[in-house]
């Protein structure tokens, strides 16, 4: 598996660079707390929020001017980093933009940038979780099993349905604790399903989390040949670029079998990574690198030290590994997006916008165009995680954070997503008839070949009961919908 670097200054030490003398420091960089202070991570993620935080002028205890340089102002910031004991606390109360829902903190920057490259500790279940609207009780739905992992040697399945953990009925207060707390072993409480009513039965699926789980988010791949049409249909469940060979090869076999339709499937897919996005998009439509895929937008602290070519993603006509693109060359994709659909699920959407007719089915998405980068206590790097550097990493500290640092916008310069984007064609998800995967009757699946055939496998696409999911397992895993930058950066910096 190859390292992740989620990114690289050219220069090197940024910070450092920006050095000039002791009276021109800035709080980032000058400001050191008292020593008899046990506030060594709130002074990390302050620092680093000061200097790449996206809404940085928008947050007062973010100010540059925030804390002199002085004895006193020392004393300040001190006392304001020792407002939170809890550094968790610390950066979500005092640090974050009022608008701000994505950027998030880990305890253990291992396990963050292990779940970057697919890799964490799962039973395997992906199930969505529902409020009933009648009460404060909850239930879950199975929408996908990742191959390989302990779910998979269970009898459960997509479309499963359970109301219970260890004999305790889910509900608004307990599901947390029940599901995603510290117990790695437990047991489901299954139910039957049946004209918009679910019946607890008697079946029980006992589920253990194991460590080391790698995920492929390549998670099916097809062609179909229906009414003379060649119609590719691919599952993607992540942005993880570890496996954008897989994706590649997956696109390899469409090209070879003369696909000329495809179907994107990303009802599940919450985000990930920046240049995987900017692959798949250029597997769709084509690699002409003159094409503008994606334009950043910066703090202004940044903004001003990036060229044209750092602040500009173009269509790719290679992978990161070397491999040359397999495009379809298609002027028109059929996108399968749901409220589960983020980030960099919504980037290829707008992403492709200016170049293709994309006809999206499903729902509104949930409206995340902003990217962020790992990091960690690493002043020298400028606080960005390198896997390269990890010996620099202050030993005392393993806390990451993962701030929202920019957004997107498309060669179309629009932007303006925050709400989620719109489907051409509205179609929910039946609990009741949530489908197998690839099935020509799945539903979301049935509507878009009918778009492209004119001809459909199902009789009527009515929905029974909506799966109205209040969040699903994905928003409790640490990556959540995260959308990484991982591109090299060249921060144009005079060294003094």
């Amino acid at each position: 598996m190859k390292k992740y670097v989620l990114l690289f200054l050219s220069l090197g030490v940024l910070l450092n660079a920006c050095k000039k003398s002791d009276d021109d420091l800035t709080p980032s960089e000058g400001i050191d707390p008292e020593e008899s202070a046990d506030v060594e991570v709130q002074d990390f993620m302050w620092k680093a929020m000061n200097f790449w935080y996206f809404w940085q002028a928008d947050v007062p205890n973010l100010a540059d001017d925030k804390f002199a340089n002085t004895e006193e102002g020392i004393a300040a910031y001190t006392e304001f980093l020792s407002s939170e004991s809890d550094p968790g606390d610390f950066f979500d109360n005092q640090l974050l933009y009022s608008e701000d829902r994505f950027s998030f903190y880990s305890e253990d920057y291992q396990e963050l940038t292990q779940a970057f490259a697919g890799i964490s500790k799962s039973n395997g279940l992906e199930y969505g979780l529902v409020k009933y609207s009648d009460s404060d009780d909850v239930f879950g739905y199975v929408m996908y099993i990742v191959p390989d992992s302990d779910a998979a040697t269970k009898d459960i399945s997509r479309g499963d349905i359970f109301t219970g953990v260890d004999g305790q009925t889910l509900n608004i207060d307990n599901y947390i604790d029940l599901l995603f707390g510290d117990s790695d072993t437990y047991t489901l409480n299954m139910a039957d399903i049946s004209d918009n009513v679910i019946t607890p039965n008697d079946k029980e699926v006992e589920l253990t989390k194991l460590e080391g789980l790698v995920e492929n988010p390549v998670f099916l791949s097809k062609t179909f040949d229906i009414s003379g049409e060649k119609i590719g249909y691919l599952v993607y469940n992540g942005f993880t670029n570890e496996f954008d060979e897989d994706l590649n090869d997956a696109f390899g076999t469409f090209k070879a079998e003369g696909v000329t339709n495809l179907i994107l499937d990303l009802r599940y897919n919450p985000g990930g990574s920046v240049n995987s996005a900017r692959l798949l998009s250029s597997m769709i439509y084509g690699t002409n690198e003159d094409e503008v895929f994606l334009r950043q937008r910066w703090n202004d602290k940044i903004q001003a030290q990036l060229s044209d070519s750092q602040l500009v993603d173009y269509f790719a006509k290679e992978t990161s590994d070397g491999s040359a693109i397999n495009t379809l060359n298609l002027s028109k994709v059929y996108i399968i997006a749901t409220y589960n659909s983020a980030s960099a699920s919504e980037l290829v959407i707008n992403g492709l916008a200016p170049y293709v007719d994309v006809v999206h089915i499903g729902e509104t998405t949930r409206g995340k165009n902003e990217f962020s980068i790992t990091m960690v206590d690493d002043y020298g790097y400028s606080y960005i995680y390198n896997s390269e550097r990890e010996s620099e990493i202050n030993p005392d500290n393993q806390w990451a954070i993962q701030p929202l640092v920019g957004r997107n916008e498309n060669a179309d310069g629009f932007y303006a997503y925050t709400d989620g984007l719109d489907p051409d064609i509205e179609l929910e998800e039946d609990l009741e008839n949530l489908g197998t995967w690839g099935d020509l009757n799945e539903p979301l699946l049935a509507r878009a070949i009918q778009e492209i055939t004119g001809q459909s496998a199902k009789r009527s696409f009515e929905v029974g009961m909506p799966a109205n999911a209040m969040t699903n397992s994905k928003m409790f895993s640490i990556l959540k919908d995260n959308m990484v930058l991982d591109k090299p950066l060249e921060l144009e910096v005079p060294v003094q």
